[in-house]
């Protein structure tokens, strides 16, 4: 213990400065007993209920919770966290073990065993990431994996109950029970090695990587430490004697330093090997030596001391001082070949920056795990656990410790399950519907329901952190136009929403497209060109291909005069015609057939329908907000490139658009009234929702004669929402077709849009 960590100990077992040191040494006499008592009614409940049991490893439950004592124990915890050593596998002796638990040990304990059993029950997921074959697909979950394993608990203390665990079940392995090994093995090198590392327990993380690297190579493991067997006293006083010559050197030249030698273990230097494609022998840091000053300074004068006194190796010199890692990792990186011949690899760094290094956002597995990108909050949260644990014997107040690292687990991610056992990450509040459009965007689409942990929930249901979520899809369908409603909860996803409003926006598309392309057809059944090449015509207007025309004509944007004018000046020929000319070189001089007289067409938009005043040949089309139709009092509209728009007087729109440019606003009258001509407009029917109701209102409006171009129902709660839009020569005969369609059965209420 340092001469710091003594005063921290010695102020904290005083309560701080100012109080009596006898009453504080009874204190913390006192409270060590205390411990100790609690530790020991803890062995004597494992004993008691353990028994003869033995793991899925094989090993003796008591003897594996014996050694997690003692490992916790060894990474100086507290005692709850031992006491929950002792108690691990409880939840398999005694029913409603927390209450049992609250009760004789408290809520802390009792707490903290609930987070152990949370991570235990990830055993089966964390133990299948490992059979993924995909390279970047494993190395996805096992990143998203780490993140949940310390957001499923409120607790540090729980991922390293876990993690000393794991070890202690490696150790077993290596006594000489290897059948069942490999899995955990790979599971441990995949997500518990790092996560040890990432918490910088790095007791354990060398024994979880060693031990791992043990079972799974063991002839390459073998190899590796032979060779530092064979090389370790050697290998010891050549560092002891390097460091008693730097000592001198860095004496001589006024610096006061500390320096040891680096240990090595034997993955990392698996792992250098395969990174560099080097040999045992080619390795620089084989031989390592850290150099700790007061200050930046003297970190420049160890350097070029070191430089003086040895030749340094070119491309071997990191200058992570002037030039920090995005992580903030600062350090001085050398390597010079040492006394006979020798490489030697130094790190010279101050003594902050050693223990920035070592609790801070620029932990050494940052720049360990190859990440040159810049800190995330997660990853900053995680560095701030790593200091949580470093304290916690600085806190005076363990209630403030516990409440620190519980605010520093919150995320504002939540990780939960798919059937098969892959995490998912989503953003906290996520439902059931965030959830299936992050599996797959038809997914999505076809969401009707869900089950969570095997139990039905709602659509708006909130996501907490290892749920396993099912859904429940149908075989069609789209989303629902609530889901985009923010006051109901169905998402939380921005990418989720966006997928809901493509859909829609989609939708739209096809049926404005649809009904642009049904305004052509009727417009060219009229005109006697049925057989037109629709292509040609699209070009004609001003558009690459028929579909942009389609859609241009269900969004107005092309009037219908425009349109006339185009199919009879010939922008549109026949396919047989052209094929016929492009054919014919015995008969050079054909003549096309005539074409038939055209019928003459209703008044329509823009087609002496509507007179505008002190204008002629203007073109005039009808608005869709209010579509009007004779004797609607009418007014008129100037836009920028479409002609006159015309609307119904009282139109909302109409209203506005005056409002803001009153010098557009023209007077405009119905030309030529009854005389046959027909008119769009919308109809709205509410009615009790039945079989049949669609075909009996369409048979009123078929009686009367009423062509419907368009449609669009909405069935909720028992009632049907109808919008029809039909064509009628005239309000007086949509009067009579509304007082019949009043009469079907179940409606309740129909008449124009307004």
């Amino acid at each position: 213990m340092t001469k710091k960590t003594d005063l921290l100990a010695l102020q904290t077992a005083q309560g701080g400065g100012g109080t009596n040191p006898e009453t504080g040494v009874t204190q913390a006499v006192d409270r060590a007993a205390a411990g100790a008592e609690l530790i020991g009614r803890a062995r004597s409940l494992a004993e008691a209920h353990y028994g003869g049991s033995h793991l899925s490893s094989g090993e003796s439950t008591l003897a594996h919770a014996g050694a997690i004592a003692q490992i916790i124990e060894s990474l100086r915890l507290d005692h709850a966290a031992v006491v929950t050593g002792w108690l691990f596998s409880l939840r398999t002796c005694i029913p409603q073990h927390i209450e049992r638990v609250r009760e004789q040990f408290g809520d802390e304990v009792a707490t903290l065993l609930e987070n152990v059993d949370r991570l235990h029950n990830l055993r089966l997921v964390t133990r299948g990431v490992s059979t993924l074959e995909e390279k970047d697909e494993l190395q996805e979950q096992v990143e998203v994996l780490r993140k949940m394993l310390l957001a499923m608990v409120d607790d540090i203390r729980a991922v390293l109950v876990r993690l000393s665990s794991r070890t202690q079940t490696l150790r077993y392995f290596m006594s000489g029970n290897m059948d069942k090994a490999r899995p955990y093995a790979l599971e441990t090198m995949h997500v518990y090695a790092p996560l040890a590392n990432r918490l910088g327990v790095w007791q354990l993380k060398w024994e979880l990587e060693d031990l791992s690297f043990r079972i799974l190579e063991p002839d390459t493991y073998k190899r590796i430490a032979g060779l530092l067997d064979e090389r370790r006293d050697e290998r010891e006083r050549f560092i002891a004697s390097t460091i008693a010559a730097v000592q001198r050197e860095l004496t001589d030249a006024g610096i006061v330093a500390e320096l040891s030698g680096r240990p090595k273990h034997i993955y990392s230097i698996y792992n250098k090997m395969r990174s560099k494609g080097r040999e045992f022998d080619e390795l620089y840091d084989l031989r390592g030596l850290r150099v700790m000053v007061d200050d930046v300074k003297d970190c420049y004068t160890a350097l070029g001391v070191i430089h003086n006194l040895w030749t340094p190796i070119p491309k071997e010199f990191d200058d992570y001082i002037s030039r920090p890692k995005p992580n903030d990792y600062r350090s001085l990186h050398t390597a010079v070949i040492g006394p006979d011949g020798r490489a030697l690899e130094v790190q010279i760094r101050t003594h902050e920056m050693h223990r920035q290094a070592e609790l801070g956002v620029a932990a050494h597995w940052r720049y360990k795990e190859g990440g040159n990108r810049p800190a995330s909050p997660s990853e900053q949260r995680i560095a701030w656990l790593r200091q949580v644990l470093a304290w916690r014997d600085e806190y005076v107040d363990a209630a403030q410790w516990r409440e620190q690292a519980r605010q520093a687990a919150v995320d504002d991610t939540v990780y939960v399950l798919t059937p098969q056992g892959r995490v998912l990450d989503l953003p906290r509040g996520a439902t059931p519907v965030d959830f299936a459009y992050h599996v797959h965007t038809d997914l999505g689409h076809r969401c009707r329901g869900a089950k969570v942990d095997g139990t039905m929930v709602p659509l708006d249901y909130k996501l907490e952190n290892g749920q396993r979520v099912d859904i429940i899809a149908a075989k069609t369908g789209g989303p629902s136009a609530d889901w985009l409603n923010p006051n109901l909860g169905y998402l939380a996803s921005g990418r989720a929403r966006n997928k809901v409003r493509q859909w829609f926006n989609a939708v739209e598309l096809r049926e404005t497209a649809a009904n642009g392309r049904a305004l052509l057809e009727r417009e060219l059944r009229r005109e006697g060109r049925t057989g037109a090449n629709l292509d040609a015509l699209a070009v004609k207007l001003g558009h690459a291909k028929a579909d942009e025309l389609f859609v241009a004509l269900g969004r107005d944007e092309v009037g219908t005069n425009i349109l006339r004018t185009a199919i009879r000046e010939g922008g549109a020929h026949t396919g047989a015609s052209a094929h016929s000319n492009a054919h014919s070189p015995s008969q050079p001089h054909a003549v096309a057939p005539p074409r038939p007289p055209a019928r003459p067409s209703a008044p329509r938009a823009g087609n002496r329908g509507v007179l505008v005043s002190g204008a002629e040949g203007v073109m005039v089309q009808f608005a869709k907000c209010c579509r009007p139709a004779p004797p609607d009092a009418i007014a008129g509209f100037v836009t920028r490139g479409r002609g006159v728009s015309v609307h119904r007087m009282d139109c909302r729109s109409l209203a506005a658009l005056t409002r803001d440019e009153p010098e557009r606003a023209v007077v405009v009258t119905w030309a030529e009234q009854g005389s046959g001509g027909v008119y769009a407009v919308d109809v709205h029917v509410r009615a009790s929702d039945r079989q049949g109701l669609l075909r009996d209102i369409s048979e009123v409006f078929s009686r009367e004669r009423i062509n419907v171009i368009g449609v669009n129902t909405l069935s909720r709660n028992g009632m049907a929402m109808m919008d029809f839009t039909v064509e009628v020569s005239g309000v007086p005969a949509l009067k009579r077709a509304l007082e019949l369609v009043r009469e079907v059965s179940g409606v309740q209420q129909a008449g124009r849009r307004v």
